[in-house]
This record gives structure tokens, sequence and C-alpha cells, in this order.
């Protein structure tokens, strides 16, 4: 069961527990034992993801350029899943689709899903992750998952980190492409 704070409350919040802030609009996310929800801002686009290994793979950071420009931010906070597990709870209809292969610093082809309503990317896929989904840590709706268990892993690119910002601590910190 989910509860739903203020900004006053979500900052003074235990984020070890369940959180769920006000952060999109549909506010219906849910988290267990076993999977939680990613959504979209505006809650066209819900998904079903594993909090567990084998269907979550693995966590991390990219400074890569694209993730820059994706993102409109300065990275981008990633999580892996095998596609087995990833279910689409509603408006997968409402998700579009833009594939690159000539700007990524590795010789992959990467497909963005963003939903068409709002633009939220949800989702990459990409030829270097046969099988797997790339999803954005931040269209998870329980905010506590982001302090555990999708904790990044790697921050990988570092090369591309602006100065100004430092890089994560006690994670394994690599220049280019880690999982290359």
């Amino acid at each position: 069961m989910s509860t739903h704070r203020t900004a006053a409350e979500a900052a003074a919040a235990d984020k070890s527990k369940p959180y769920f802030p006000l952060a999109s609009v549909t506010q219906d996310g849910y988290s267990n034992e076993e999977e939680a929800t990613a959504t979209c801002f505006c809650g066209t686009v819900q998904l079903a993801f594993p909090t567990k290994a084998p269907g979550l793979v693995d966590s991390f950071i990219c400074n890569c350029t694209d993730c820059h420009k994706l993102t409109a931010s300065m990275f981008g906070a990633n999580f892996v899943v095998n596609d087995d597990y990833l279910k689409h709870l509603r408006g997968e209809s409402n998700l579009t689709q833009w594939s690159n292969s000539t700007t990524i610093g590795t010789p992959n082809t990467m497909v963005n899903f963003f939903c068409k309503t709002c633009g939220s990317l949800l989702y990459r896929r990409g030829t270097g992750f046969p099988g797997h989904s790339i999803l954005r840590i931040g269209t998870v709706d329980d905010f506590h998952l982001m302090e555990t268990v999708l904790k990044p892993r790697v921050e990988q690119f570092t090369k591309d980190r602006v100065s100004w910002l430092k890089g994560v601590e006690g994670i394994l910190q690599v220049e280019g492409y880690h999982y290359g």
C-alpha cells in the first residue's frame, strides 16, 4: 500500500521505507518483494519490473553524450531488466520509438521508447543488451527503491562527466563503456 506525501513530508521522510512522493499525475504505483512499477510523468504508460535477480540485472549511471541529450540533463540513471520479466501494465500502444546508431559511444543501435503524451523516456533497448531493457531510475514510483535495490553499481563514460559533478562514491568508475 502506498502513502503519498506533501513536499514537506517528503523532505523529512524515512527513505529506507516505501516512499511514494507526488511525482506523477496518476499516483497508482506499487512495490512489493518481487516487483514494482515505473510510470511516465502523465501516467499513461506504466510498467512492472522485477526487484530481484534474475529479472533485475544491474543498475548504472551513464555520462555518455547520448545520455546528456536524451535526459536533457548531465547523466542517465539506469537499471537493466531481463525482458522476460518486464510487464506493460498500461499504455504500451501509447509508446513511440526512435532509434540511433550514429552518436553512441559503442557500435550498438539503441531504440528509445517514449510516452507519446508527455514525452517521458521509459526505456531503451540496444543491440549490446539483447533480451534486456534499460529503464530509467527516475520513472520508478517507489523512491525507496532508488536508495536500495536500484542504487547504481557502476558509473560509466566518466570521461564525459562534467568537471563540476563528482563521481558517485563507492561504485565502480569506468572511463568508457563498461558493458562492452
